[in-house]
């Protein structure tokens, strides 16, 4: 039996999925201390839990600066 393995996203992946510049994802990244799931090479790789809470710290980001503007 095949045992499927977990999606894992590197930042390039993680900046097309989100449509928004890789220097966006790695700023959260650095800013939010969010640690690599692994790597592939020499590239990082994150879960797609990871994924997601970037995506919504990006969110939260632009809502600031909404509000800010």
């Amino acid at each position: 039996m095949a045992v499927a393995a977990p999606a894992l996203a590197t930042i390039g992946e993680i900046a097309r999925r989100l449509s928004v510049p890789t220097h966006r994802v790695e700023y959260i990244i650095a800013s939010r201390g969010i640690r690599p799931t692994s790597r592939a090479g020499n590239a990082r790789v994150f879960s797609e839990a990871d994924v997601k809470f970037i995506a919504s710290e990006l969110r939260r980001i632009d809502a600031e600066r909404e509000g800010i503007e």
